[in-house]
């Protein structure tokens, strides 16, 4: 939200009071309390008849300092996020004649006494960012105010003839070079310097600024992240209203931030992530390929077993099947029961379907159709959000009279998780756990929290009610969501997919744009529909998209009118005859999902590190190269896990330019070494894409590529690339147990690999130096 208009002048409509000075510093035992007036004082009279702000630093866990900024402190607090992982006893507070400071984890905020305002933060003697003149802000718009105010608008800022709203900013020095990263799912550039952002959850597609993941924490390449500690509307400018600065503002009288240090991107993560929420573990099951029935199309039984069993005939390994929303009854959604005209027999089906060795998963919503046999019983028993005056709020957006299951109720939330026992009692293994993000303003919650508040946070306490259930009943790492809306602490409660892009290459970009995004904010595992999900994508988008898809953590085949089958493409027009060539659909999505299945050791050690560190699986080059400035703008590439490098390719002709950090790599598909980084251009085959493994590495590699579940250990061969050293290599089973493989050299130099008392296969990469750079052949497996 914009409040200035240039550099000396504001909006029209707008007020504004800014922090002056630190008039007195108030030493607590692990904070310290300070009063700024919004006048320099030089005389008694200056604190007479004008407004004061309490800030009080604090450090909620080692390594991060708090910073919360107050006008009037008499008003309901409303509920930030939850933060897991704050404690008390941390910050060591010194307080002089000329400042106070508290320290924590290397990490230092000073705030100089007296005028003007100066808080710094810095570590190891260096600054990282400061807030200085006309940094903290507190401001009146009147109902008039011409203020930039986002996709949410102007509304919220009152209606003409009503009150004044009231907002506080804060604003961090942007150093130069000074790169910005993060604020959840976004499909623009990965860097968000330039841009203003609203953190507003909406239902918006992949092509547009809006989001269906918005998370109020960024990181910068200078070794620290912001997390703004409100769950409802934040609004940021980031080096646009001032080029100088990064800017954030809530409306109402307080405004809580945490500054995280690192020094490293990972670090910032890990130690983010501490404070509101690891992920979860996922089972190694949901790794493997999903297939959906897509969304409006025809299905019952017969459908589902034939595209099972027909992938089961072509060789193309399977673990989930999905079912869309039509298991339910047309105008019902959510009843959570089968359709009986369709589905006569729901748990011989799915024990049918568990019979030919998949999952099943099926999708929910939050929101209860008028018709829906659980909108009376809902309605009768308070479990519905209401509007301000008792009724219950509805609407005819997606199911006629809708309303919204209201889970600040724990009675609501209980009566919802009860209907999913059912589900997963007669066989159902996961939730898609779709929307989530409309919620209205004009709602009213049982325990009394905002709408405002609450448009965010929803969507959290939503699949939170989901996991839940799925920990209960499945038990800890075997609980799986497919989700689509999130804010902060949404990372716990895996996995969440990139939402409805449409089916060209275009939006595919988009796509690894919003997950780069995304893992900035320590959302480890994460998927996306192949193939895009509006309209029907012709092969070739479909078979490059088939390759990223199952080159990110989770792979899922879904559209919206048309089937994914890999069989319904490369079908001859004229004679109805399949394409059975090596880059045809089926052999594509084959030689990609036994790949996968294949790289399962490495795969789901990155996703327990993930849960043990808040690392994501997919990652921006920047967490792994935070060192390299040739990586800082990259969003049309990432490394899976620490060691191989992916870069998808968006184009018909199979060209595509890709950059290789410093250091030697060696491509997994073709065994060709690189034996320097640099920007590289590469044509490759529908049935290819640019996949190295940086040098020094030791990949984990299975023994079975028909499913993703086995056991690791069994067949397991270590390859071990140049510039290899002895070393151990963690292999986590799928029960989560993990055995260390110890990687030594003998006499002659050759390595050579045990656990537990076995032996276990090495390999020795050499890479080949090929100095054509084209890929069309067939290449060779692993």
């Amino acid at each position: 939200m914009k409040f200035t208009d240039g550099f000396w002048q504001l909006r029209p409509g707008v007020a504004a009071l800014y922090a002056q000075q630190a008039y007195d510093l108030v030493p607590r035992e692990n904070s310290i309390v300070v009063t700024a007036p919004t006048k320099a004082v030089v005389s008694r009279g200056d604190t007479l008849n004008r407004p004061a702000l309490t800030v009080t630093l604090s450090s909620p866990i080692e390594g991060v300092v708090g910073v919360r900024i107050e006008h009037f402190q008499g008003g309901t607090r409303q509920p930030g996020f939850s933060l897991v992982g704050a404690e008390d006893g941390h910050g060591l507070v010194e307080v002089t004649d000329e400042s106070g400071s508290i320290t924590t984890g290397g990490l230092t905020a000073t705030i100089g006494r007296g005028s003007p305002w100066d808080l710094r933060f810095s570590a190891g003697g260096r600054l990282l960012t400061s807030s200085g003149s006309k940094s903290v802000g507190y401001l009146s718009l009147a109902p008039d105010a011409q203020v930039d105010g986002g996709p949410i608008g102007n509304a919220r800022s009152g209606t003409a003839g009503g009150p004044a709203a009231t907002y506080l900013h804060e604003q961090l020095a942007l150093g130069i070079g000074e790169l910005v990263y993060g604020l959840g799912e976004r499909f623009g550039p990965v860097v968000k310097n330039g841009q203003s952002v609203d953190i507003w959850n909406a239902d918006g597609g992949t092509s547009s600024e809006q989001a269906y993941k918005n998370v109020p924490f960024y990181l910068t390449n200078r070794g620290y992240g912001v997390l703004v500690n409100d769950s409802g509307h934040v609004s940021y400018e980031i080096g646009s209203e001032s080029v100088e600065r990064v800017q954030f503002s809530v409306e109402g009288e307080s405004l809580e931030y945490f500054l995280i240090y690192g020094p490293t991107p990972k670090q910032i993560l890990e130690r983010y992530t501490a404070l509101t929420g690891r992920p979860a573990s996922v089972p190694a099951w949901s790794f493997g390929l999903w297939l959906s029935t897509s969304f409006t199309t025809s299905y019952d039984e017969a459908t589902v077993s034939s595209f099972i069993d027909g992938m089961a005939e072509r060789d193309l390994p399977l673990s989930v099947f999905h079912f869309d929303c039509f298991w339910m009854r047309e105008f019902n959604w959510c009843d959570l029961e089968w359709d009986q005209r369709v589905f006569p027999d729901p748990q011989g089906m799915l024990a049918r379907l568990h019979e030919k060795g998949v999952r099943v998963c099926v999708w929910i919503n939050p929101y209860i159709a008028q018709r829906s046999p659980l909108f009376a019983e809902g309605a009768e028993h308070g479990y519905l959000v209401t509007r301000p005056n008792g009724d219950v709020w509805q609407w005819d957006l997606w199911q006629p009279g809708m309303a919204i299951v209201d889970f600040t109720n724990p009675h609501a939330t209980a009566w919802f998780q009860d209907k999913l026992r059912a589900l997963i009692a007669g066989g159902v293994d996961a939730f898609k756990t779709d929307f989530g993000e409309r919620i209205p303003l004009d709602a009213r919650f049982a325990d009394g929290s905002s709408s405002e508040r609450m448009h965010n946070l929803y969507a959290q306490l939503y699949n939170k009610a989901v996991h839940d259930v799925l920990v209960e009943e499945r038990g800890e790492g075997e609980a799986v969501l497919f989700a689509r809306a999130a804010t902060t602490g949404g990372q716990s409660l895996p996995v969440h997919w990139g939402g409805d892009s449409t089916s060209t290459f275009s939006s595919m970009a988009e796509t690894l744009r919003g997950g780069l995004s995304l893992a900035f904010g320590g959302f480890a595992f994460w998927s996306h529909d192949i193939g895009g999900f509006e309209g029907t994508p012709d092969p070739g988008v479909f078979k490059r998209w088939v390759a990223f898809g199952l080159l990110s953590s989770h792979s899922r085949l879904h559209g919206s009118e048309s089937y994914r089958v890999p069989w319904t493409f490369d079908l001859d027009p004229v004679t109805g005859e399949y394409d059975e060539s090596a880059t045809s659909a089926v052999a594509v999505t084959r030689r990609f999902a036994r790949l996968k299945n294949r790289l399962m050791p490495y795969l789901f050690a990155a996703g327990a590190e993930a849960s043990g560190r808040g690392v994501p699986v997919m990652r921006p080059m920047l967490l792994e190269f935070p060192d390299d400035p040739g990586v800082s703008y990259l969003d049309r590439q990432y490394m899976l896990g620490p060691d191989i490098l992916v870069a998808p390719v968006f184009t018909d002709d199979g060209t595509v330019q890709f950059y290789l950090p410093e250091g030697g790599w060696t491509s997994l598909l073709t065994g060709e070494h690189v034996a320097a980084g640099g920007w590289r251009t590469e044509t490759h085959g529908l049935d290819s894409l640019p996949l190295y493994v940086r040098d020094g590495a030791v990949l984990p590699v299975g023994a079975h590529d028909d499913r993703p579940d086995y056991d690791y250990l069994d067949g397991l061969t270590l390859r071990v690339y140049p510039g290899a050293e002895p070393t151990t290599v963690r292999v986590v089973g799928v029960d989560g147990a993990a055995t260390d493989v110890a990687l030594a050299r003998d006499r002659d130099g050759a390595f050579s690999a045990h656990a537990d008392g076995r032996h276990v296969r090495v390999e020795t990469v050499q890479g080949e130096s090929r100095s054509e750079p084209t890929h069309d052949r067939p290449a060779p497996p692993l």
